[in-house]
């Protein structure tokens, strides 16, 4: 295949994140000027998982290039469950902050489920809590998860048909799966969800339009398990010594697809920006 048609089948990630950080930029300064009101940030982080830092690194840096104020919150390892539904109360309370994100994984003895519950569905900049996750159910799309976000807004810009294509979804977490599955059916996809306990998975993606892949599973799906023309979103993420792999084995996948994001560079910057957007949008309700 030729490099140019090589690179026109890749969705750019990054280039779609500074499409959507310059909007952020613009909703700031207008926030700013004409209420008042500068957007802010509370990531709280518990323990010091090397992966976990370098994430908020990258949400901090992000805040840095749209205008949002940051604030880094930070707990030991040995915290108690108490603790942190005690600094999440008092952020929920504080009204400089319009956004909260806990990140994940926490401590192995942490609820994460009750310590999400008690962010302040206003201020959900996630799009995890149980609230908003029931608006999204039924089509009222606010606050919702980032990464799921980031894959419509680049259905959207590639002007990729979704009404009554076969979307298959690999991987059924509640941070992309679940959410993913519902914002697709929310706009007439015909929606298959398939995870680590589906039978001849093959079946399901070679009848795939649209394939969104999040099972972290190194090249879990190969080439002869896609059709011709599919738009793939590959959201999982495998490190290793020689680099960073996809769920999707790229090289050779590439060459059917139609579309298709690569790792890294695909959907992570997209996901950020979709939280930054987020934040924004807390701010804006908070009036």
């Amino acid at each position: 295949m030729s490099d140019e048609s090589y690179e026109s089948r890749i969705i750019d990630g990054k280039v779609l994140a500074q499409q959507v950080e310059e909007e952020v930029r613009s909703g700031v300064e207008d926030l700013e000027s004409n209420r008042g009101i500068v957007p802010g940030l509370a990531t709280i982080l518990v323990g010091d998982d090397p992966a976990s830092k370098m994430y908020v690194r990258l949400k901090h840096r992000a805040c840095e290039r749209v205008g949002i104020k940051a604030e880094d919150y930070l707990l030991p390892a040995d915290a108690t469950q108490e603790e942190l539904l005690a600094l999440i109360d008092s952020l929920n309370k504080n009204k400089d902050i319009h956004g909260i994100l806990l990140q994940l994984p926490l401590p192995k003895h942490f609820s994460p489920q009750e310590a999400m519950e008690a962010i302040s569905p206003a201020k959900d900049a996630d799009g995890f809590h149980p609230y908003n996750m029931g608006k999204l159910m039924i089509g009222d799309e606010g606050l919702v998860p980032c990464t799921p976000h980031g894959v419509i807004r680049a259905l959207e810009e590639y002007n990729v048909p979704v009404k009554g294509k076969n979307a298959v979804i690999v991987g059924h977490s509640n941070v992309v799966g679940k959410p993913m599955a519902a914002m697709l059916l929310n706009r007439n996809a015909t929606v298959s969800v398939c995870h680590i306990f589906t039978d001849d998975l093959k079946k399901y993606t070679l009848g795939a339009d649209i394939l969104v892949v999040a099972a972290g599973v190194k090249h879990l799906i190969k080439a002869d398990m896609v059709k011709e023309g599919v738009v793939i979103f590959d959201v999982g993420i495998t490190k290793e010594e020689d680099g960073v792999y996809g769920d999707v084995d790229f090289e050779n996948v590439v060459k059917k697809a139609s579309l298709i994001t690569p790792v890294p560079g695909g959907v992570g910057p997209l996901t950020v920006a979709m939280l930054m957007k987020h934040v924004l949008m807390c701010a804006q309700k908070s009036l």
